[in-house]
């Protein structure tokens, strides 16, 4: 959410305005003002990564190696390019291959240190529902996440979630996800766009991982990675789908795909991509009769879940679906509404480069596993 004060009023601007700001749609003298002044502010952010990176880059500040391998999958915008998913994938490779890991990450609305799933909200709580047999370790200080990891729950591989920009633990593998039908967050750095480093930071990536790809045309992918491309040659790149699977209730029933086609939904989230959740649904075929958008990480309080229910209930749904992020959030499970909750289950999946991913990975953990 953004506030800023313009002449005598208050203007609040929530996530979807915000874009419609950002990306230029929203037209008139006030949005060009704010435009100009978010161009402003944008040029002091980049002044500060730039010297960031440059005391980074020059050996001014270093990066702090673990004893144990680290893989980082990061973004390079704010906000739902679909980094969580590959970190779930992520685990359940290395789990498939016999090998001990642990995800760290900061924990956003999550208690400052925990590894405790029923302490956790938001991105840390998927991943402890996601990865049972993996520790995630909440702790801004990754380095310091990455010794507990390793003496406490003896992980031999670190998943770090988000870390793309976390340069203070060194990485021996660097994923960054890219959503396909927002790539480069409109061009610009925060807050002007989206954009969290200038894309010449693509050239620190090992590999990219492009999602949504079935909301992008063909045309569209072969650009996005020749862009890619222009920053680092060799990138390695890969093309991947969220694809849906079921839908959970918070009462734990499974509804599969072909059930959820006889019901009438409405839907509701509270993420930094809303519009890749709805056209998720729709490419499904369902029957959506009303959603209601919220920000991203939207903390939903009582009165929330009181008014979601009663659009519901207006347009006679059948089901009120979210995302797994959301609700995570949500204390519902003791309420005895009519209209069930549940969340859409999507797995990350591959449709090329899959192969090209696992060899790097191999490559990159090769010799490097301490054995006990």
């Amino acid at each position: 959410m953004v506030e800023v004060v313009f002449y005598k009023g208050f203007l609040r601007l929530d996530q979807n305005n915000f874009r419609k700001l950002i990306s230029g749609e929203n037209s008139g003298l006030a949005a060009v003002i704010l435009r100009f002044l978010l161009a402003a502010v944008s040029l002091f952010y980049a002044i500060a990564i730039g010297l960031r990176d440059f005391l980074y880059s020059k050996g001014f500040l270093r990066a702090q190696r673990v004893d144990a391998p680290v893989i980082s999958i990061g973004n390079i915008t704010t906000g739902g390019t679909g980094k969580t998913p590959l970190v779930i994938w992520m685990c359940k490779f290395l789990q498939k291959n016999d090998i001990q890991c642990a995800i760290l990450t900061r924990g956003y609305k999550t208690q400052a240190t925990s590894h405790e799933p029923q302490t956790m909200m938001d991105e840390p709580a998927i991943l402890a529902q996601s990865c049972p047999q993996v520790k995630v370790i909440v702790n801004p200080d990754r380095v310091a996440g990455a010794a507990e990891a390793m003496n406490s729950f003896g992980a031999k591989v670190m998943v770090m979630d988000d870390g793309f920009q976390h340069r203070r633990l060194a990485r021996d593998l660097d994923i960054i996800t890219i959503d396909a039908t927002c790539p480069f967050g409109y061009g610009k750095m925060l807050p002007a766009g989206l954009l969290r480093e200038p894309l010449s930071a693509l050239g620190r990536a090992n590999a990219v991982v492009i999602t949504r790809c079935d909301q992008a045309d063909k045309a569209e992918l072969n650009q996005l990675e020749e862009k890619i491309k222009s920053h680092r040659p060799d990138m390695i790149t890969a093309r991947s789908i969220h694809k849906p699977v079921c839908a959970k209730s918070v009462d734990g029933k499974e509804i599969s795909l072909e059930e959820l086609k006889n019901k009438k939904i409405f839907a509701f989230c509270g993420i930094g991509n809303p519009e890749a959740f709805l056209n998720t649904i729709k490419a499904l075929g369902l029957d959506l009769a009303g959603a209601k958008i919220y920000d991203d990480h939207y903390y939903y309080t009582e009165n929330d879940i009181d008014y979601i229910y009663k659009q519901a209930w207006q347009v006679k749904a059948d089901l009120v679906i979210t995302t797994q992020k959301d609700l995570s959030k949500l204390n519902i499970r003791k309420l005895n509404f009519e209209i069930k909750f549940a969340y859409l289950a999507i797995e990350l999946k591959f449709i090329c480069g899959e192969d090209k991913i696992t060899q790097l990975i191999e490559d990159a953990l090769a010799g490097k596993i301490q054995e006990d």
